[in-house]
Parts: structure tokens; C-alpha cells; sequence
């Protein structure tokens, strides 16, 4: 052994001052080393030296953030908001993929359909996309990482907030793109927006009376239901998807963000409750 690890280091190790890099090639450079080892015998504080080791253990455990976490934190997101944008379920891999592969099913088949007044698959799909992710991503029934949540130092409505920015950027995004594969309907293309914007405020809006589950599947079912209903009564495009249809839909994403709004003190109760 030709190198030795300073005394001055061996004494800030004992009192464990040593940071990584320079602390784990000490403890390494310990393991093999019969002289270092009896200097810092002879200048440990065996207290102080526990605690190093406690706090090597404690570095080497800590969980390794993934690509989206430290994308996040690059950006100036916080830690722990980072930590659970990337824990939301609806951002893994997963979730995205079965989403887009969805997507893509339902633009090949309206593609391949006779061109009509609008893709009424298409645009009654994808406003349910956005109100699925926020129910997975919230509430102990679905979520995985609910305990997680529910112990972090955010409150339940900012909590929501924060996934249901993340589910609504990840589904408005993915179904832009699907939009882009349907030129030949032009802006007609985009009448799924409002609607999936009111879908999911009502849906949040009903979540501290109803639960996460229940509430997002009535609203989910009314929209199925009233598209139905539309069908049968209706000779030409949608009534969702008329200038009328879509001033409703405007109307009722103000009035459930409003009312989200006034009962935000009420996700605290929820998010408290299920824990």
C-alpha cells in the first residue's frame, strides 16, 4: 500500500465530516489498510464515528432519482414536488404508452372511415383520457404511491393540483398530437378540448363528496350517456361538438373550477381521512 489517507481526513472521518467522494474512497481505502485503520483508532471518537457510518448508510440507501425527477429539479421544481410529479402514476411509461397506443387505434380507424362532419370516435375518446389519468393519479384506491403522498408536506388541494397539471399537460399534449394525424377535419378536430376541460373540473369538483373512484366514473358515464342521446336525436354533427355544445362545455369547466375552488378546504379532510 503506497498511499495513505491523510490524518486530517481520518480525523474529520471520525467526526464525520468527510463528504462523498472523498468519504467513501476513506472507507474503501479502511477496508485494506491495517496502519490507516490504527490511526484513526487512536483519534476516534467512537460516537462521532458511529454517526458517520450511520450517515454513509443513509447516503447510500437514499434513492436514486429518475430522468423526469432530475429533469424536473434542472427546471427549478422543488424536490419534493419532483418527487411527486415522477411518483404520479399516470407519468410512468406504462400509463403513457397504453394511452398513445389508444390513440393511434382510434386515428387509424377514423382515417379509414368515410370522412363525415367530424370524428365523432376520436372526439368522444379523448376528453375521457384526461379525466381518467386525474383518478388514477389520486386517492388510495388507484394510487400506489398514495401513502407516500399523504405524508409528504403538501396539502390535499395543492397535492391534486400539482397531478392534475401534470395528467392534463401529458393527455392535452398526447391528444394534440393524435389531432395533428386527422388534417383532413381541420379545427373540428379540437372539439374534444373543451369537454374533456369541463370532464375533469366536474370530476374533481364531485371527488370530496363522491370519492376519487365513484365521482370521475358518474362523470365519465354522463358523458358516454349524453353522447349517446345525441347520437340517436341528431342528424348531423354531435350536439357536444356544435358552436352551442361547445359554449356548454366552456360554461360548465368555469363553474366546476369555481366551485373547485370554494371547497378546496375539503381535500385537506379528504386527503387526511384516508390515510
Amino acid at each position: 500500500m503506497t498511499w495513505h489517507v491523510p490524518e486530517e481526513d481520518l480525523r474529520s472521518y471520525a467526526r464525520g465530516e468527510l463528504t462523498g467522494p472523498v468519504l467513501w474512497s476513506t472507507d474503501t481505502h479502511l477496508t485494506a489498510c491495517a496502519p490507516c485503520r490504527a490511526v484513526l483508532a487512536e483519534a476516534s471518537d467512537p460516537v462521532a464515528l458511529d454517526a458517520g457510518w450511520e450517515r454513509l448508510d443513509a447516503e447510500l440507501d437514499a434513492p436514486r432519482p429518475g430522468w423526469l425527477e432530475a429533469l424536473l429539479v434542472r427546471l427549478g421544481v422543488p424536490d419534493h414536488t419532483a418527487r411527486l410529479l415522477s411518483a404520479t402514476p399516470v407519468m410512468r411509461g406504462s400509463w403513457l404508452g397504453s394511452v398513445l397506443a389508444l390513440l393511434v387505434l382510434t386515428v387509424l380507424v377514423t382515417n379509414l372511415s368515410p370522412v363525415t362532419d367530424s370524428p365523432t370516435l376520436f372526439l368522444a375518446l379523448a376528453p375521457l383520457l384526461p379525466l381518467a389519468g386525474v383518478a388514477v393519479s389520486y386517492g388510495p384506491a388507484l394510487d400506489p404511491t398514495y401513502e407516500m403522498a399523504v405524508v409528504s408536506p403538501v396539502h390535499g388541494f395543492r397535492l391534486l393540483m400539482i397531478r392534475t397539471v401534470a395528467v392534463l399537460t401529458a393527455g392535452l399534449a398526447l391528444n394534440g398530437l393524435a389531432t395533428l394525424a386527422l388534417p383532413a377535419y381541420g379545427l373540428r378536430a379540437l372539439a374534444w378540448l373543451l369537454p374533456a376541460l369541463a370532464l375533469t373540473a366536474t370530476g374533481l369538483a364531485l371527488t370530496p363528496r363522491l370519492g376519487p373512484v365513484l365521482a370521475p366514473s358518474l362523470v365519465g358515464g354522463g358523458w358516454i350517456a349524453l353522447l349517446l342521446v345525441a347520437q340517436a336525436t341528431a342528424d348531423g354533427p354531435l350536439a357536444p361538438f356544435t358552436a352551442a355544445g361547445q359554449s356548454t362545455a366552456a360554461a360548465v369547466a368555469v363553474l366546476a373550477a369555481g366551485l373547485l375552488i370554494l371547497i378546496r378546504d375539503r381535500f385537506d379532510l379528504f386527503h387526511g381521512s384516508a390515510a
